[in-house]
């Protein structure tokens, strides 16, 4: 950092007075390859930059005590490093860092123009090397500064061979014509031609969708290998590249597999085997196909194994230059594994929200991952896997409910209840039931069906774009740009507007396409309505733009729908083009030609794309007009399974006796209590139960075809108690309901899987009614910690004893011994011991831990309280 006047080893950002700088916002400058800022003490700071280091051009109108700041603490927490004086104009070392990614490292090389006058380091007793560094420069006004670093993952001998390789003279405006030469090469891979405010949102979007993954090996080929999920540092690191290879990182694989993937089959084909190669790299050597994989890292972000989609999306589009047997193997190696609610999904057929938090989106997203191993597999010849997996691709029908539509949570062999769309809870991963009933881009046709035809599913998307687009439950940062329920600000939406097209109502697919390319982008600092996700919100806007949209990458189809520009050129790397034009006026297609022929279906393959030619849409003022008559979206139509039936029940407990009526989304239904060695006999009515009964279920299809079994426990409870709250537990952490702490029903290790209620901001109040006096011997609280989630064991908890006429006989002030900073998911039992005294009413007082401490990431934030069941013996 260039700084003039006083040194500050600080970097200012909360104590307001360090070596951080002020800037005006109207003295940035920044296009591809080229940023530059105007520092309120009087420094122009220039960046550029070459394919693995960086040049900086820094010029001093003010030059008192010129100094830059080398600073190893910045950001996140520092694991190790070093600073070490090669001379007295170049610097090396290395920063390794502890974060999302949870080793991460970079080696630098950093050379000046000109040599310092002094040097200053700052040492830590925690570190027995320099964390900072300020170097000091005899400058005169208006002087330049260079500075050229080089950066490397693997050693420092790498990041001088990289800065060598990349700027080895010291022409600033040279190496910035040379990356900006770069930047356009690839930017001119698509020219569009149509108004300027388009063309600007369309090409930031094309840079966007172009800044990730990340070029992360060597220039001489060598590269960081994959952190093993068990590795202990030092670990074997470095691995070498075959001549031409390159390494990647950066994945955001749960985002850019929808669009930005299938972008690059399209303009970035060479990059996209090197993906694919890298991808398998990573399994070799860190054991798992990447997920969400940074800085050599997997981090165990999102949810998921899209490295599948990617890799079975670039096979179907012809980039199959890779070892298809190892590709095989590391996918199928994601989709056995037993953690993340894949052990229950592979055992049921899908996962209930008491086996695993985010449990719908985990099961629809595991079964278009199974529909890509299936697709991959069978065109690289693998049959047995291939029926495997697209029995497997279908577990989405597990959870389709069909008294309204949607696709919801399981809980104890029925539904998830209370069932609001709109509710934002942890059955979903960042976002809600609208949002995830229409995720089967991979068999809208088993879907149609479910619905009960095209009309149904039409009826559900215009309640998608027409609903209120309030939401419930709890906060979710990241759903935005909302028409409706349709969250394009977060990626699960993205494929729906496209769904029209499977309808009988393709011109709606035009219109919402339209509407959102014009009201959710714009070219305003905050023209994108969420999280860029890596590329993968512009992506969507560079594809529907030109027309074309990958409503389910592993398939060669790309769905249609009216484009922005009135012509569009796509260079394609065989040396073709294709030439995307419009006649007519009006938002409608009328019709499509390809080379000349009518194209009759809603789509557009892969190979007619790399065929290149002419694209024509013809578009009219009037909708309805395009003559459809073909579908090709897409549809499973063989190894197809049997839904399994649903189990609903008031409470997972009662009194007395309990109603029980099973439904099925299909087939007929057969049922029995578990413990019975009796054959199963054929559902016709509800019926009831009147002790504790383990039921099991399942459905016949088409006379031979069986789903799995369903489970439900019910227990009796032997008691007539009745408990009052005076607190309100939060809508979305709300368990079994307003009896929950007594209904016999324990929590399982996270709080997010519906056994537990929580409570925020407040002390936990309940007051039990046993109904008479009985002799009590104990009576507990169980609890739950987990610091990451603002979830603390209360401080203290207060149980006491009342008789019958409001008379206390007896109290108990119950502490624990677990720190408030120990993460991880901690289950606590506050239990009190009492003699046995006549006692009719039982309170409970939980102490609120109160607000967030400073060291929390959520600092200052109300803090929750987690309870699951009052136990009274």
């Amino acid at each position: 950092k260039p700084c003039v006047g006083d040194r500050y080893w600080e970097n200012g950002y909360k104590e307001g007075n360090g070596y951080g700088s002020t800037f005006r916002k109207s003295s940035e400058k920044a296009s591809p390859g080229f940023y530059a800022v105007a520092l309120s003490e009087g420094i122009e700071v220039e960046l550029t930059a070459g394919p693995r280091s960086g040049f900086h051009r820094y010029t001093f109108q003010i030059t008192e005590n010129a100094h830059l700041i080398l600073d190893l603490l910045h950001r996140d927490p520092l694991l190790d490093g070093d600073i070490r004086v090669i001379n007295d104009s170049t610097l090396a070392g290395s920063r390794r860092s502890s974060s999302w990614a949870r080793d991460q490292i970079v080696y630098f090389y950093a050379v000046f123009s000109k040599p310092w006058n002094d040097m200053e380091e700052l040492r830590s007793e925690e570190w027995d090397f320099p964390v900072k560094g300020a170097m000091y420069f005899d400058l005169n006004e208006g002087e330049q500064l260079l500075l050229k670093v080089g950066i490397s993952a693997v050693d420092v001998e790498g990041a001088k061979q990289n800065l060598e390789a990349d700027i080895p003279a010291w022409d600033f405006d040279g190496r910035k014509s040379e990356t900006e030469a770069l930047w356009l090469a690839e930017l001119n891979k698509i020219e569009v031609e149509g108004g300027e405010n388009e063309k600007t949102i369309f090409y930031t979007a094309l840079y966007h969708s172009m800044i990730a993954p990340n070029l992360i090996s060597d220039a001489d080929g060598r590269y960081r290998k994959a952190v093993p999920k068990t590795a202990s540092s030092p670990y074997d690191q470095t691995g070498q590249l075959p001549s031409g290879e390159e390494q990647y990182t950066i994945f955001s694989l749960w985002d850019t597999y929808r669009a930005t993937h299938p972008l690059y089959t399209i303009i970035d084909r060479d990059r996209s085997l090197q993906y694919v190669r890298t991808f398998l790299r990573q399994y070799k050597e860190g054991g798992q196909l990447p997920v969400w994989e940074l800085a050599c890292n997997f981090t165990g972000c999102m949810i998921g194994y899209h490295s599948v989609s990617v890799i079975a999306d670039a096979y179907a589009k012809g980039i199959t230059d890779f070892d298809t047997d190892l590709a095989m193997e590391a996918m199928r190696h994601s989709a056995e594994q037993d953690h993340l609610g894949l052990e229950a999904y592979k055992a049921q057929g899908f996962i209930s929200s008491e086996d695993e938090p985010e449990s719908v989106s985990k099961t629809l997203e595991y079964a278009y991952d199974d529909w890509c191993i299936a697709q991959f597999a069978q065109m690289a010849g693998y049959e047995e896997v291939y029926d495997q997996y697209i029995r497997r691709a279908q577990n989405y029908k597990n959870l389709f409910d069909p008294t309204d539509g949607f696709i919801k949570a399981r809980y104890n062999g029925g539904w998830y209840t209370p069932f609001r769309p709109e509710e934002v809870n942890f059955n979903y991963t960042e976002a809600n039931g609208w949002q995830y009933s229409l995720a089967v881009p991979h068999d809208v046709g088993g879907l149609i069906d479910l619905m009960g035809g095209k009309s149904a599913l039409e009826r559900h998307l215009d309640s998608l774009f027409g609903s209120s687009p309030l939401l419930s439950g709890r906060h979710q940062s990241d759903i935005t740009g909302l028409i409706g329920q349709y969250a394009h600000g977060n990626e699960p939406s993205h494929h729906m507007a496209y769904l029209y097209n499977a309808t009988d109502a393709p011109w709606k697919t035009q219109e919402y396409v339209r509407r959102i390319r014009s009201e959710l982008y714009a070219i305003t600092p905050d023209g994108l309505s969420g999280n860029e996700d890596c590329g993968q919100m512009s992506s969507w806007y560079v594809l529907s733009a030109l027309g074309i949209y990958p409503m389910c990458p592993g398939s060669e189809f790309y769905e249609l729908t009216s484009p922005l520009f009135p012509k569009a050129v796509i260079h394609l790397e065989s040396g073709r083009d294709l030439t995307i034009t419009t006649r007519g006026s009006g938002p409608y297609i009328q019709e499509v030609l390809f080379n000349g022929i009518s194209v009759e279906v809603t789509s557009i393959s892969h190979e007619m794309i790399m065929e290149g030619g002419e694209l024509v849409f013809q578009l009219n003022e009037s909708k309805g007009l395009w003559d459809v008559r073909t579908d090709t979206y897409s549809r499973i139509s063989d190894e197809l399974i049997a839904p399994v039936p649903f189990i609903i029940s008031d409470q997972p407990s009662f009194p007395d006796s309990m109603k029980i009526t099973i439904g099925a989304a299909q087939g007929e239904i057969f049922y029995r209590e578990a413990a019975e060695n009796t054959d199963p006999e054929s559902y016709t009515e509800p019926f009831f139960i009147t002790e504790d009964t383990e039921m099991e279920a399942y459905t016949r299809l088409d006379g031979d075809l069986q789903s799995g079994l369903v489970r439900a426990r019910f227990v009796k409870i032997q008691r007539d108690w009745e408990l009052k709250l005076g607190t309100d537990y939060a809508a979305q952490y709300s368990a079994s309901g307003d009896q929950a702490l007594i209904d016999g029903i324990r929590g399982g290790n996270d709080f997010r899987t519906g056994g537990w209620q929580g409570f925020q901001g407040e002390d936990l109040v309940l007051e039990i009614d046993l109904g008479k006096e009985e002799n009590i011997r104990s009576v507990s609280l169980s609890c739950i910690q987990d610091v990451n989630s603002w979830i603390w064991l209360p401080p203290s908890v207060v149980i006491s004893g009342w008789n019958t006429v409001g008379e206390k006989v007896w109290e108990r002030e119950l502490r624990h011994a677990v720190p408030d900073d120990l993460y991880g998911s901690i289950l606590h039992e506050f239990m009190a011991e009492v003699p046995f005294e006549k006692t009719r009413f039982i309170k409970v007082e939980a102490e609120n831990y109160g607000v967030c401490p400073e060291w929390h990431l959520g600092a200052g934030g109300r803090a929750w309280i987690f309870a699951d069941e009052v136990i009274v013996k």
